[in-house]
């Protein structure tokens, strides 16, 4: 995924196309250019970014298809990198049986993309941000791990990575093979971000597509192993990058996260909105600063209102997960690196977040059930 050191020659999509045409698929006889395969291509000041789409059964074995398009890409000069992924589609029969055709008139969804060994992948994603969206997935990762869970934590938040910081985590993740990258970890959760490729101080400069290219590379690429439950820290609000994320991951379901007040929770709808659209289920919301109790005196106030998330989840049909209060601890572990479902585990807000996540994790198990029990509605007529 680093850039290369390469000279800054301009790359033309027309040269892309043309190394990618030298590709060809081994089952079915033809370029993958050609046969449509390849998707999403995008060519900006020297990156390159695309998709090749695949039958998901024979995704598995196709890996060194994958391989192989993006060492030619990375061949022409000029070209600073390569994000290449496979995503998932079924191919369309070419002569439909007789009398029997599917039911239900939904449209065609986009591609899926592959991840072996994750089991499911919970988004947790607020409507805009300062809601402290980051803290929670962290704590809720952690607080998942400690029900001895095998937990994986993607930072999808590429113009803003906080994971590095909050899990206690510094260094660039290595490469055995230049392709597939070894996670960092720590506290038991394996961890990948773009905050470990680049300086914490480093602008993320990237278009929607380069940007969305990165975060799929980093999901396919990334040796996660086997995963219970992989927590995606989604961006902030509901751009294109949230939406191709929501669209092209196979998440399993999402959590919200908002604070108290009418402005935040006018956002948190939009988010939620948004991946009811895309049929994602949404577990849930949280209320995060949701009151503060003076460590001195114990009296509690509601700085920023207080019940708005419980009220705007009974309004809009989705549970309420819990409240998480606004605690100097809070802050300073997860600034510090030692979250405090780790630094204070027994603690009233370790609690909290253990308790959240044990309805998660209810959840998770649930949808994932519902989906091996659903199958194609054919009717025979």
């Amino acid at each position: 995924m680093a850039p290369a050191d390469k000279p800054s020659t301009p790359v033309a999509e027309a040269d892309v196309m043309a190394a990618l045409r030298r590709i060809s698929d081994p089952d079915r006889g033809g370029d993958i250019i050609s046969l449509g395969m390849v998707t999403g291509l995008a060519v900006r000041d020297g990156h390159v970014a695309f998709a090749i789409e695949v039958d998901p059964q024979r995704g598995p074995k196709l890996e060194p298809l994958r391989k192989a398009a993006e060492q030619a890409v990375d061949a022409i000069p000029g070209v600073l990198s390569v994000s290449a992924v496979l995503t998932a589609h079924r191919a369309k029969a070419a002569t439909p049986p007789p009398q029997a055709h599917a039911h239900g008139g939904a449209p065609q969804r986009p591609a899926k993309l592959v991840i072996p060994g994750v089991r499911s992948i919970v988004a947790v994603a607020s409507g805009k941000g300062g809601v402290g969206k980051s803290t929670v997935a962290v704590n809720l990762a952690l607080a998942l791990a400690a029900q001895g869970l095998k937990v994986g934590m993607l930072d999808a938040d590429i113009y803003g990575p906080s994971q590095p910081r909050m899990m206690g985590l510094k260094g660039r993740p290595s490469s055995p093979d230049n392709r597939i990258i070894i996670p960092l970890q720590n506290f038991g959760v394996k961890c990948m971000s773009a905050g470990f490729l680049v300086a914490e101080d480093t602008p993320m400069i990237w278009r929607g597509p380069m940007a969305t290219g990165a975060l799929k590379q980093m999901l396919q690429q990334t040796a996660w192993g086997e995963l219970d439950i992989l927590i995606v820290d989604m961006p902030p609000g509901t751009g294109d990058i949230q939406l191709s994320m929501a669209q092209e991951v196979p998440v399993t379901g999402a959590v919200i996260v908002s604070t108290p007040q009418d402005i935040a929770l006018l956002d948190a709808r939009k988010g939620l909105n948004m991946f009811r659209k895309v049929e994602v289920p949404v577990f849930g919301i949280i209320e995060n600063m949701s009151y503060f109790s003076c460590p001195n005196c114990g009296h509690v106030s509601h700085i920023f209102a207080h019940g708005g998330a419980k009220a705007e989840a009974k309004k809009i049909g989705t549970d309420f997960l819990g409240e998480v209060p606004l605690h100097i601890d809070i802050r300073e572990t997860s600034d510090g690196g030692h979250p405090i479902v780790v630094s204070a585990p027994d603690s009233e807000h370790a609690r909290i977040f253990k308790a959240i996540a044990a309805r998660v994790w209810e959840k998770t198990e649930a949808s994932l059930t519902d989906k091996r029990r659903q199958a194609p509605r054919i009717v025979i007529s």
